[in-house]
């Protein structure tokens, strides 16, 4: 399949962009907006929604199908990670998740069609009408691809006119998703625009921010002052910046099959996107006096990584990248050699496909990502939280594997302590439609209201 020429990103690499093009691109995506987007019903747009993300999930899907052989050269992602990822993504996006989505952010699923009223705001005589931006831009970073596409999901849900700006060489995922909207629904697809361009651009970017009503960005702390500095002041701003994630397993539930279920959970974890974004773990916090040691957890994480390798392996990586794997791994070697009772390490014989390292030290400890993971071992969820209080309110998501009749008091514990998302083990990558990415609303963020107060 040869994709058309719809989008800036479609371009061949020599060609040249430029302010006016962009500004000429914008005010198209305005117009087609006004003309295609803008009194569709939020039901149409829920129902092409789910109808694309079920035909991305057909093996047969042709956009389907480019992902899987282009992306490992592109994305660096192997065509098992985003076959994985694909399912867990599409599969997200069914009629009955954006319903739940929209009661949960609107109060009504009919709240953005017209004025509307929940039983409580009608016992008062008051409607209310949400209405987004007519025009949004989304800064895209790196190769991950959920955040963009959920940004493009939410954009069209609420009816916004939308310009994707992708890294450099990182624009394949979004583009092959607007143009299976396109290919649905043309005039739906005439409301988005996906280009690439390297980042500090800055007649480009001005040209860009200049027609937009609200700017997105994912990335850095760093990348998110940079886009913001720049931006007018009648621009909403809303930027997700660096989070870090982590996991706590009680030691009640180490025992027999119980503890080969929770390892292979905590490795889909580890294995999900490659261990790249907020939501993968950095540690995971294992509590002692369990059937299964956090040493032995360890050990049975490290063969498990070494399965997961041959079905679903990591992919190459770049020199650099793999160097300061190899560089991280060495000084854990010396380490071990010396200390062997509180330091450990297990590492993919001959690649840098994965490692795993075990510590008495409860200190939180950022890790290389592309599946290098550290275990370490605590008394209990109080010691795990002391360890990790470095990173307190930095934190995206924590996973956990705890006893049922624990899980309530463990939830709140770790909400009181900072954590804005907390999931089973196994589920770190795999969000929800209804997530409040950083504790903040989904649809919310991006909505205004009309209030309507009757006599």
């Amino acid at each position: 399949m040869n994709l058309p020429n719809y989008f800036l990103a479609d371009l061949p690499p020599e060609a040249v962009l430029s302010p006016a093009m962009i500004a000429e691109a914008c005010q198209a995506l305005k117009r087609n907006r006004e003309q295609y987007l803008a009194s569709r019903s939020t039901e149409s747009l829920v129902k092409t929604l789910s109808r694309v993300a079920d035909e991305w999930l057909l093996e047969e899907n042709p956009f389907r199908q480019m992902a899987l052989r282009l992306g490992p050269e592109q994305t660096g992602f192997s065509r098992e990670t985003l076959a994985r990822g694909l399912d867990q993504f599409f599969g997200q996006l069914t009629r009955d998740h954006f319903h739940a989505l929209l009661v949960q952010e609107l109060g009504d699923v009919k709240r953005l069609d017209a004025l509307c009223a929940t039983p409580e705001e009608q016992r008062h005589r008051r409607g209310s009408i949400a209405n987004a931006p007519e025009f949004q831009v989304h800064i895209a970073a790196g190769t991950l691809p959920n955040p963009v596409w959920t940004s493009m999901v939410f954009g069209l849900l609420t009816r916004s006119a939308q310009f994707v700006k992708c890294a450099s060489g990182a624009s394949l995922l979004p583009r092959l998703f607007a143009h299976s909207l396109y290919e649905a629904d043309p005039k739906l697809g005439a409301c988005l625009e996906v280009a690439e361009w390297r980042g500090g651009a800055a007649a480009l970017e001005d040209a860009l921010y200049a027609e937009a009503d609200c700017v997105t960005a994912t990335g850095s702390d760093e990348t998110l002052a940079a886009v913001r500095a720049p931006l007018p002041v009648r621009t909403r701003f809303l930027g997700y910046g660096h989070r870090v994630s982590f996991g706590f397993i009680a030691g009640e539930d180490l025992y027999g099959a119980s503890a080969k279920k929770i390892i292979a959970r905590a490795a889909d974890d580890v294995v999900a996107w490659n261990q790249l974004g907020c939501l993968s773990p950095h540690v995971l916090y294992v509590q002692q006096g369990g059937a299964v040691s956090p040493e032995q957890f360890a050990a049975q994480l490290a063969e498990e990584l070494g399965r997961r390798e041959q079905s679903e392996p990591r992919g190459p990586l770049p020199a650099e990248t793999a160097a300061a794997i190899a560089l991280r791994r060495g000084i854990y070697e010396v380490r071990a050699a010396h200390s062997p009772e509180t330091t450990q390490h297990w590492c993919s014989p001959g690649s840098t496909a994965w490692t795993v390292v075990y510590e008495m030290d409860t200190r939180f400890q950022m890790s290389c990502l592309n599946r290098f993971i550290y275990v370490k071992a605590v008394a209990d969820l109080t010691a795990a939280l002391q360890g990790a209080d470095p990173i307190r309110g930095k934190v995206s998501t924590v996973g956990i594997a705890v006893p049922e009749d624990r899980a309530a008091e463990i939830a709140t514990q770790l909400a009181r302590w900072g954590a804005t998302r907390i999931c089973p083990l196994g589920q770190m990558q795999r969000p929800p439609l209804t997530w409040r990415h950083d504790g903040r609303p989904a649809l919310g963020d991006l909505v205004t209201w009309t209030d309507w107060e009757q006599l």
